[in-house]
């Protein structure tokens, strides 16, 4: 549990005569960088005839000039003179749609992006005072969290007219607020907003992204008012999602979301994730998250954290989800534990799985020989009723019905097991279904397709009468775990059954829409090497292959050293985020959205089969473990970086009262004491 606490930042104000709270030296964060460039004035230019005849041969060309006329007039009013001040990488990007709107563009920037501005059609001015005697209309606060108010008090704030309207961008809403009114002259308008979008996540356009803004205080007169709505127009014109909060709404939201998805975003980052030959859909999303968080510096998500006093609580909620998941995946660990030191109550004491490794048994038996050959698809063997085999499926839960629809479908003949009824769900997919294992062996089916949970797979073997069973029969797993299954088929099968150990990275959700693409992982772990098994194995395989299915041929040990990566590291975010009790937002951003999905793929699954992920793979520890320490790694940056600016705070306020002491008198220092008390 996080046990520091401190006050709002706006708090820790020192007083007039020090330096601006939570800042580092100029020096440092803003270096100038000189230049022989002089400044740029980029005047628009009229569409001329000449371009319109070139355009537009079809139209009548007076008819044409008179809409374009009217077109000019009824916008005139509306367009306006924006000053961005800070013209880094955001400023350059909203600045490209203002101008493309036909706004005038300025800007000022303490380094000299003279440069770019010209490329964008954008006046430049290196001093601010040039740039507020152009008095601008709308001036628009483009900065850093960490550099807003020592940049806003750098400004020449007189050089400007009187009733100009603020604006600021930034991701922090109820700071940026207060700023404002403290700072700014009480007949100056201002709007707190936040695009929550950026050069990455809207490259292809600001439809459909959320704006969220607060008007703040804008004047009575009618051409201020519409000046404020011009100004959000902007937006609006671009398709963005107007949406309208007060500033505290603001922060309490993006607390849950904007801060949670940075902070998942650079935990991962630090685990330096990559991608592996077998991603799920759920990886690929976290690999996409950690892309869109990393391009943001360590100071913003720093202002995220100290600047929006909801922040904190979303740090300890997420680490006491942690914490609580931790605690159930261990508690179940010791209950298994307790069950084989002293039984399980029958006097036989189970076999000892821990982590996909059998105590006493070899992790790597050899392979018998074939067993190694690259799988190739062949359409021709599908075309004849040789093809079409006899499966029995053992564990007709959900996955069993999901994968014998489609065995049906390509003519299969399917019979089904399983411990609960499901005879009505059979007759309704054109499955036998038998609620005895004897009956379904006499059978004797080709293959054994076991789709039993993983904590169930070797009660549910131990059961079955394979005795009854053709002597050479084909058995399958669809576990999500593959060390484990593959040696406790080798050492509890008989010598002459073939072993097939199979992953589907997919389900009935992410399968819905079909196969084609999806992941289908193997490894033929003993295969007679007669023709006539050979060929079954590779009939099986095609069912898949034939719907589309990438084919990933690779060992049991490299599955699971993958998935302990992907799939196992996937449910484990999923379900911290749910003990975090992460909820839709008004303002969900693209992160936000990532991790609800995430949320709610992996938490359909049962607890069950988490488990099982980490109980039944041996490289899932250290990835539990690698999770903990990226954690404890950015609580640290955080809580380094917060240390170090309250110390600063302490020491210059220390240093100011000393001062203070040394010019005054003993009697009136009495006066200030009692004062202060």
């Amino acid at each position: 549990m996080l046990s520091l606490s401190f006050p709002n930042p706006t708090s820790l104000r020192s007083p007039s005569t020090l330096s601006p709270p939570l800042s580092l030296p100029q020096s440092l964060l803003f270096p100038r960088l000189r230049s022989s460039f002089h400044r740029l004035r980029i005047q628009s230019l009229s569409l001329s005839t000449a371009v319109l005849e070139t355009s537009f041969p079809e139209m009548e060309m007076d008819q044409l000039n008179n809409n374009f006329t009217q077109l000019s007039t009824s916008k005139s009013h509306d367009l306006l003179r924006i000053a961005i001040i800070g013209f880094g990488t955001y400023g350059q990007f909203l600045s490209k749609t203002l101008v493309s709107q036909g706004h005038t563009v300025i800007a000022h920037s303490r380094t000299d992006h003279s440069l770019e501005a010209h490329s964008l059609g954008v006046s430049f001015f290196l001093d601010p005072h040039d740039l507020c005697e152009q008095h601008p209309q709308v001036i628009l606060l483009c900065t850093s969290i960490m550099s807003a108010e020592e940049v806003l008090k750098s400004l020449p704030l007189h050089r400007f007219r009187r009733n100009t309207l603020f604006v600021d961008v930034l991701s922090v809403k109820q700071f940026a607020k207060n700023l404002l009114l403290d700072t700014l002259p009480s007949d100056f308008d201002i709007i707190c907003c936040h695009p929550m979008f950026g050069p990455e996540s809207a490259k292809e356009g600001w439809k459909g992204m959320n704006f969220v803004y607060e008007r703040v205080r804008i004047g009575a007169e009618e051409s201020r008012i519409h000046r404020c709505k011009t100004f959000l127009d902007i937006f609006d014109r671009e398709g963005c999602r107007m949406v309208e909060l007060s500033c505290e709404e603001h922060d309490k939201y993006a607390g849950g979301t904007q801060f949670i998805t940075h902070t998942v975003g650079r935990m991962l980052q630090m685990m330096k994730l990559e991608s592996t030959p077998i991603n799920t859909k759920g990886y690929e999303s976290l690999l996409d998250l950690v892309k869109n968080t990393e391009g943001d510096s360590f100071q913003f998500y720093y202002g995220l954290f100290v600047f929006n006093k909801n922040a904190l609580e979303m740090l300890e909620k997420l680490e006491l989800g942690f914490e609580a998941l931790k605690q159930q995946l261990f508690g179940n660990v010791h209950e298994a534990v307790r069950k084989q030191l002293y039984g399980n109550g029958n006097g036989e004491r189970p076999t000892n799985y821990v982590n996909g490794h059998q105590n006493g048994y070899a992790s790597k038996p050899e392979r018998s020989e074939g067993a190694a050959q690259p799988y190739q698809y062949n359409k021709a063997r599908t075309s004849d009723d040789k093809w079409k085999m006899k499966i029995g499926i053992v564990g007709f839960g959900n996955f069993g019905q999901f994968l014998a629809k489609t065995f049906v479908q390509q003519g299969h003949n399917v019979l089904a097991y399983s411990r609960s009824d499901y005879s009505d769900v059979a007759q309704k997919l054109g499955v036998s279904y038998f609620s005895d294992a004897n009956d379904l062996c006499e059978e004797h089916p080709e293959v054994i397709l076991l789709c039993t949970s993983i904590l169930s797979t070797e009660n549910v073997v131990k059961s079955l009468p394979i005795q009854r069973l053709k002597r050479s029969t084909l058995f399958v797993d669809v576990l999500s775990v593959k060390e484990f299954p593959r040696n406790f088929f080798l050492q509890h099968l008989p010598p002459d059954f073939d072993i097939l150990c199979t992953h589907p990275m997919f389900g009935p959700e992410s399968g819905k829409n079909g196969w084609n693409n999806l992941r289908f992982v193997f490894d033929k772990v003993r295969v007679g090497s007669d023709e006539m098994r050979q060929s079954r194995c590779e009939r099986f395989l095609d069912i898949f292959a034939r719907e589309g299915c990438k084919m990933v041929e690779m060992s049991c040990a490299e599955h699971d050293r993958y998935a302990a990566g992907s799939q196992f590291l996937t449910h484990t975010m999923g379900r911290v985020l749910e003990k975090l009790g992460l909820e839709s937002t008004p303002i969900n951003t693209k992160g936000c959205e990532t991790l609800l999905n995430l949320v709610e793929n992996t938490t359909s699954d049962s607890f069950d089969l988490y488990y099982g992920l980490f109980m039944y793979n041996v490289n899932a520890m250290k990835q539990l473990e690698r999770l903990e320490f990226a954690f404890e790694c950015l609580k640290k940056q955080l809580f380094g970086h917060l240390h170090d600016i309250l110390r600063k705070q302490l020491f210059e306020i220390e240093n100011a009262q000393e001062e203070f002491s040394l010019s005054k008198s003993p009697v009136e220092m009495e006066a200030f004491s009692v004062r202060n008390n």
